[in-house]
């Protein structure tokens, strides 16, 4: 069984009832039989990306098999289905041949759409494990075409950080910079911080820098000397204060909403399908435009309406 195969997908794979969408084995493939289904962007080698693919090639090999297909009116000729930078990489780097998963759907979707981003904590655990097994900053900042200074600073992420903030904003794609904010509040502020940021999920630096401006000073790591001048056009502790208890009634409310949310639509979805139902039946529309034309109007609109979310697009509910 190749590497490449975690374990679970190796159980899966010996179950009859489960249909794999690729091979069981790895393939070696030469580069020159591959064919890309897209062409790279202009101006794609240039960039941060695929220059880290480069590093990380050159510092540790390739990490993830590329994805093919057999040509079926070709023998021998491949399609690539997913891979197109480190295939392009490897062609820099003059490698003539490379493992690859061999796909038996001729589908790109899953690879390309359903792909989760590093969250910065889960960046910073790899980066701490690595340099707890011996790795070397500057082997892991070559890897990743970062400079030692920022692998310095991910592998600092947490300190000074309460667990209970890391925890709540551990699968978050929050930057570095709101962490530093975070760090200027006490461990209970930085909990009550972190539990705000989550319910709106808004990890912006600018919102992290707004909950900083409204934490008392008793709240504060360290107790900052009072600006002797206040900003004349900026907002004052009073209104910075208000607005904080206003956004955490905002959490509140719309939390409560996404708990409705669910059962509230399958509701107005039924009873839309009840009133679709009634309007074909001709009696009935003929009684209604005699009796109660303000109902029937209201009806129709209903019944044409394709889906009832632009009904409740006004609806504070978060994606």
């Amino acid at each position: 069984m190749a590497d490449w195969l975690p374990q679970h997908v190796i159980e899966a794979s010996d179950d009859p009832d489960v249909h794999l969408a690729f091979e069981r084995q790895t393939v070696s493939v030469p580069i020159s039989v591959i064919v890309p289904l897209k062409s790279l962007r202009e101006g794609i080698r240039e960039s941060k990306k695929y220059a880290q693919i480069v590093n990380s090639i050159k510092a540790i090999g390739l990490v993830e098999a590329p994805v093919i297909i057999a040509d079926t009116q070709h023998s021998g000729r491949y399609f690539l289905l997913d891979g197109h930078l480190r295939i392009e990489a490897l062609k820099e780097l003059g490698t003539e041949t490379v493992d690859c998963l061999v796909a038996t759907d001729d589908e790109t979707y899953t690879y390309n759409k359903r792909v989760n981003r590093l969250p910065p904590l889960q960046e910073h655990r790899m980066i701490a494990r690595a340099v707890e097994r011996g790795v070397a900053p500057t082997v892991i900042a070559e890897a990743l075409g970062l400079d030692v200074a920022s692998i310095h600073r991910k592998f600092r992420l947490l300190d000074g950080i309460c667990p209970e903030a890391a925890e709540i904003l551990k699968d978050t794609i929050c930057p570095m910079n709101a962490f530093d904010v975070l760090r200027r509040m006490s461990p209970t502020r930085q909990i009550e911080a972190a539990d705000l940021m989550a319910g709106q999920s808004n990890f912006s630096l600018m919102f992290a820098k707004a909950l900083l401006a409204a934490t008392p000073d008793d709240q504060l790591a360290k107790q900052p000397k009072k600006d002797k001048k206040a900003d004349a056009n900026g907002p004052t502790a009073q209104q910075i204060a208000r607005m904080e208890r206003e956004l955490a009634a905002l959490q509140t409310q719309v939390k409560s909403v996404e708990d409705s949310y669910g059962i509230d639509n399958l509701h107005l979805t039924v009873a839309r399908g009840y009133i679709v139902k009634l309007l074909s039946n001709a009696l009935i529309v003929r009684w209604l435009s005699q009796h109660h034309q303000e109902y029937l109007s209201e009806f129709q609109r209903i019944a044409e309406m394709e889906s009832i979310a632009p009904a409740l697009a006004t609806l504070p509910i978060q994606d």
